[in-house]
Protein backbone atom coordinates (compact mmCIF):
# COMPACT_ATOMS: atom_id res chain seq x y z
CA UNK A 1 0.00 0.00 0.00
CA UNK A 2 2.74 2.60 0.70
CA UNK A 3 4.34 2.06 -2.62
CA UNK A 4 1.07 2.77 -4.28
CA UNK A 5 0.33 5.54 -2.38
CA UNK A 6 3.93 7.07 -3.49
CA UNK A 7 2.90 6.32 -7.04
CA UNK A 8 -0.49 8.42 -6.53
CA UNK A 9 1.23 11.28 -4.68
CA UNK A 10 4.22 11.68 -7.40
CA UNK A 11 0.94 11.93 -9.89
CA UNK A 12 -1.03 14.17 -7.91
CA UNK A 13 1.82 16.63 -7.42
CA UNK A 14 3.19 16.34 -11.49
CA UNK A 15 -0.23 17.09 -12.35
CA UNK A 16 -0.60 19.88 -10.01
CA UNK A 17 2.88 21.11 -10.18
CA UNK A 18 2.07 21.21 -14.34
CA UNK A 19 -1.49 23.26 -14.71
CA UNK A 20 -0.36 24.90 -11.59
CA UNK A 21 2.58 26.41 -13.28
CA UNK A 22 0.46 27.74 -15.99
CA UNK A 23 -2.03 29.24 -13.44
CA UNK A 24 0.21 31.47 -11.69
CA UNK A 25 -0.11 33.80 -14.23
CA UNK A 26 -3.97 34.58 -13.21
CA UNK A 27 -1.74 36.86 -10.71
CA UNK A 28 0.20 38.58 -13.32
CA UNK A 29 -3.04 39.31 -15.86
CA UNK A 30 -4.97 42.19 -15.31
CA UNK A 31 -5.88 44.03 -18.80
CA UNK A 32 -4.25 41.97 -21.16
CA UNK A 33 -4.67 43.19 -25.54
CA UNK A 34 -7.06 41.36 -27.62
CA UNK A 35 -3.60 40.43 -29.54
CA UNK A 36 -1.78 38.78 -26.55
CA UNK A 37 -5.61 36.68 -25.50
CA UNK A 38 -5.79 35.35 -28.94
CA UNK A 39 -2.35 34.02 -29.38
CA UNK A 40 -2.23 32.22 -26.09
CA UNK A 41 -5.44 30.72 -26.90
CA UNK A 42 -4.23 29.55 -30.21
CA UNK A 43 -0.78 28.31 -28.70
CA UNK A 44 -2.54 26.30 -26.35
CA UNK A 45 -4.83 25.43 -29.08
CA UNK A 46 -2.27 24.05 -31.12
CA UNK A 47 -0.95 21.84 -28.22
CA UNK A 48 -3.87 20.45 -27.21
CA UNK A 49 -4.50 19.20 -30.80
CA UNK A 50 -0.72 18.27 -31.40
CA UNK A 51 -1.37 16.28 -27.72
CA UNK A 52 -4.53 14.48 -29.25
CA UNK A 53 -3.57 13.65 -33.08
CA UNK A 54 0.40 12.33 -32.10
CA UNK A 55 -0.36 10.76 -28.39
CA UNK A 56 -3.89 10.38 -27.10
CA UNK A 57 -5.51 8.83 -30.09
CA UNK A 58 -2.73 6.91 -31.72
CA UNK A 59 -1.99 5.26 -28.27
CA UNK A 60 -5.71 4.59 -27.95
CA UNK A 61 -5.68 2.70 -31.77
CA UNK A 62 -3.09 0.52 -30.44
CA UNK A 63 -4.62 -0.44 -27.12
CA UNK A 64 -7.88 -0.67 -28.05
CA UNK A 65 -8.62 -0.58 -32.10
CA UNK A 66 -10.38 2.16 -34.36
CA UNK A 67 -14.46 1.17 -33.13
CA UNK A 68 -13.45 1.52 -29.32
CA UNK A 69 -11.18 4.43 -29.52
CA UNK A 70 -14.38 6.39 -31.75
CA UNK A 71 -16.73 5.69 -29.18
CA UNK A 72 -14.61 7.15 -26.59
CA UNK A 73 -14.07 10.20 -28.62
CA UNK A 74 -17.60 10.90 -29.51
CA UNK A 75 -19.06 10.88 -26.08
CA UNK A 76 -15.94 12.84 -24.41
CA UNK A 77 -17.63 15.25 -27.55
CA UNK A 78 -20.82 14.57 -26.41
CA UNK A 79 -20.28 15.27 -23.00
CA UNK A 80 -18.52 18.94 -23.23
CA UNK A 81 -21.62 19.69 -25.37
CA UNK A 82 -23.62 18.99 -22.23
CA UNK A 83 -20.88 20.22 -19.81
CA UNK A 84 -21.07 23.10 -21.98
CA UNK A 85 -25.34 23.59 -22.08
CA UNK A 86 -25.03 23.18 -18.24
CA UNK A 87 -22.54 26.40 -17.90
CA UNK A 88 -24.98 28.80 -19.54
CA UNK A 89 -27.72 27.52 -17.19
CA UNK A 90 -26.22 28.10 -13.82
CA UNK A 91 -25.11 31.50 -12.28
CA UNK A 92 -20.91 30.91 -13.18
CA UNK A 93 -21.12 33.00 -16.15
CA UNK A 94 -23.41 35.34 -14.60
CA UNK A 95 -21.25 36.44 -11.71
CA UNK A 96 -18.43 37.59 -14.75
CA UNK A 97 -17.47 40.79 -14.25
CA UNK A 98 -15.85 40.56 -17.56
CA UNK A 99 -15.94 38.69 -20.95
CA UNK A 100 -18.58 36.09 -20.53
CA UNK A 101 -17.16 34.36 -23.49
CA UNK A 102 -13.59 33.87 -22.22
CA UNK A 103 -15.01 32.80 -18.99
CA UNK A 104 -16.79 29.71 -20.89
CA UNK A 105 -13.90 29.25 -22.53
CA UNK A 106 -11.48 28.77 -19.81
CA UNK A 107 -13.94 26.96 -17.52
CA UNK A 108 -14.33 24.48 -20.21
CA UNK A 109 -10.62 24.20 -20.78
CA UNK A 110 -10.57 23.28 -16.85
CA UNK A 111 -13.14 20.08 -17.21
CA UNK A 112 -11.32 19.17 -20.55
CA UNK A 113 -7.74 19.06 -19.00
CA UNK A 114 -9.15 17.07 -15.87
CA UNK A 115 -10.54 14.75 -17.89
CA UNK A 116 -7.33 14.39 -19.92
CA UNK A 117 -5.03 14.09 -16.96
CA UNK A 118 -7.27 10.93 -15.75
CA UNK A 119 -6.04 8.67 -18.67
CA UNK A 120 -2.56 10.76 -18.42
CA UNK A 121 -2.48 9.41 -14.78
CA UNK A 122 -3.21 6.28 -15.90
CA UNK A 123 -0.39 6.34 -17.97
CA UNK A 124 2.31 7.26 -15.20
CA UNK A 125 0.95 4.43 -12.65
CA UNK A 126 2.02 2.11 -15.49
CA UNK A 127 4.81 3.64 -16.19
CA UNK A 128 6.36 3.19 -12.84
CA UNK A 129 5.21 -0.50 -12.21
CA UNK A 130 7.66 -0.96 -15.63
CA UNK A 131 10.49 1.05 -14.64
CA UNK A 132 11.28 3.98 -12.54
CA UNK A 133 13.24 5.95 -15.57
CA UNK A 134 10.60 5.46 -17.79
CA UNK A 135 7.80 6.52 -14.86
CA UNK A 136 10.21 9.48 -14.75
CA UNK A 137 9.95 10.22 -18.52
CA UNK A 138 6.43 10.36 -18.49
CA UNK A 139 5.39 12.48 -15.61
CA UNK A 140 8.45 15.41 -17.25
CA UNK A 141 6.68 15.32 -20.50
CA UNK A 142 3.12 15.58 -19.06
CA UNK A 143 4.02 18.05 -16.62
CA UNK A 144 5.96 20.56 -19.58
CA UNK A 145 3.09 20.19 -21.84
CA UNK A 146 0.27 21.10 -18.76
CA UNK A 147 2.19 24.44 -17.98
CA UNK A 148 0.41 26.03 -21.21
CA UNK A 149 -2.53 24.24 -20.86
CA UNK A 150 -2.89 25.93 -17.03
CA UNK A 151 -2.06 29.02 -18.94
CA UNK A 152 -5.09 28.29 -20.98
CA UNK A 153 -7.27 28.03 -18.02
CA UNK A 154 -6.27 30.80 -16.04
CA UNK A 155 -6.20 33.58 -18.58
CA UNK A 156 -10.01 33.45 -20.11
CA UNK A 157 -10.82 33.46 -16.27
CA UNK A 158 -9.34 36.13 -14.86
CA UNK A 159 -10.27 37.96 -18.04
CA UNK A 160 -13.56 37.01 -18.05
CA UNK A 161 -13.96 38.15 -14.48
CA UNK A 162 -13.35 35.98 -11.99
CA UNK A 163 -10.42 37.06 -9.52
CA UNK A 164 -6.69 35.92 -8.78
CA UNK A 165 -7.18 33.23 -6.44
CA UNK A 166 -10.18 31.82 -7.96
CA UNK A 167 -8.55 30.90 -11.34
CA UNK A 168 -5.48 29.45 -9.80
CA UNK A 169 -7.28 27.11 -7.75
CA UNK A 170 -9.53 26.05 -10.63
CA UNK A 171 -6.53 25.43 -12.70
CA UNK A 172 -5.07 23.55 -9.79
CA UNK A 173 -7.83 21.60 -9.02
CA UNK A 174 -7.60 20.62 -13.31
CA UNK A 175 -4.40 18.20 -11.89
CA UNK A 176 -5.88 16.27 -9.17
CA UNK A 177 -7.28 13.75 -11.33
CA UNK A 178 -3.85 12.75 -12.31
CA UNK A 179 -3.34 11.69 -9.20
CA UNK A 180 -6.87 9.38 -8.90
CA UNK A 181 -4.85 7.77 -12.43
CA UNK A 182 -2.10 7.17 -11.30
CA UNK A 183 -3.18 4.79 -8.06
CA UNK A 184 -5.51 3.24 -10.48
CA UNK A 185 -2.91 2.47 -12.87
CA UNK A 186 -0.55 1.16 -10.68
CA UNK A 187 -2.91 -0.56 -8.31
CA UNK A 188 -4.61 -2.27 -11.31
CA UNK A 189 -1.41 -2.95 -13.50
CA UNK A 190 -3.42 -4.26 -16.12
CA UNK A 191 -6.20 -2.22 -16.83
CA UNK A 192 -8.61 -3.18 -19.28
CA UNK A 193 -7.46 -2.05 -22.72
CA UNK A 194 -10.77 -1.45 -24.15
CA UNK A 195 -11.23 0.42 -21.00
CA UNK A 196 -7.53 2.33 -21.49
CA UNK A 197 -8.99 2.83 -25.28
CA UNK A 198 -12.16 4.85 -24.09
CA UNK A 199 -10.77 6.74 -21.57
CA UNK A 200 -7.67 7.96 -24.08
CA UNK A 201 -10.51 8.55 -26.56
CA UNK A 202 -12.44 10.40 -24.69
CA UNK A 203 -10.15 12.89 -23.50
CA UNK A 204 -9.33 13.38 -27.24
CA UNK A 205 -12.70 14.09 -27.92
CA UNK A 206 -13.34 16.58 -25.26
CA UNK A 207 -10.38 18.40 -25.65
CA UNK A 208 -10.59 18.47 -29.81
CA UNK A 209 -14.38 19.73 -29.17
CA UNK A 210 -13.09 22.66 -26.25
CA UNK A 211 -10.39 23.61 -29.32
CA UNK A 212 -12.39 23.81 -31.96
CA UNK A 213 -15.39 24.74 -30.49
CA UNK A 214 -14.57 27.68 -28.52
CA UNK A 215 -10.91 28.57 -28.28
CA UNK A 216 -9.97 28.78 -31.97
CA UNK A 217 -13.48 31.23 -32.04
CA UNK A 218 -12.66 32.85 -29.03
CA UNK A 219 -9.32 33.97 -30.22
CA UNK A 220 -11.33 35.50 -33.99
CA UNK A 221 -13.14 37.27 -31.88
CA UNK A 222 -10.61 38.75 -29.70
CA UNK A 223 -8.15 39.48 -32.35
CA UNK A 224 -8.67 38.66 -35.96
CA UNK A 225 -5.05 39.14 -37.42
CA UNK A 226 -2.55 36.54 -38.24
CA UNK A 227 -0.40 36.48 -34.69
CA UNK A 228 -3.50 34.37 -33.02
CA UNK A 229 -2.89 31.96 -35.90
CA UNK A 230 0.88 32.14 -35.82
CA UNK A 231 0.62 31.22 -32.36
CA UNK A 232 -1.07 28.32 -33.16
CA UNK A 233 1.23 27.04 -35.47
CA UNK A 234 3.89 27.14 -32.79
CA UNK A 235 1.70 25.25 -29.89
CA UNK A 236 1.01 22.60 -32.53
CA UNK A 237 4.96 22.55 -33.47
CA UNK A 238 5.65 22.64 -30.07
CA UNK A 239 3.38 19.50 -29.46
CA UNK A 240 5.17 17.20 -31.90
CA UNK A 241 8.08 18.29 -30.06
CA UNK A 242 6.67 17.07 -26.83
CA UNK A 243 5.15 14.09 -28.35
CA UNK A 244 8.05 13.32 -30.31
CA UNK A 245 10.20 12.94 -26.61
CA UNK A 246 8.24 11.07 -24.71
CA UNK A 247 8.02 8.15 -27.57
CA UNK A 248 12.02 8.22 -26.98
Amino acid sequence: MGHLMKIALFGLVSGVLGTGIGGLMAFFVNKVSGRTLGFLLEFSSGLMTSVVCFELIPEAFEVGGISVTFFGIVTGMATILAIEGFIGKTGLLRESRGDSGLLKAGLLVAVGIAMHNLPEGFAVGSGFEASLRLGLTITAVIVIHDVPEGIAMAVPMRAGGFSKTRAFLLTVLSGVPMGIGALAGAALGEVSRSLTAVCLGFAGGAMLYIVFGELIPESKRLYKGRFSSAGNMMGFLCGIIVAAIGGQ
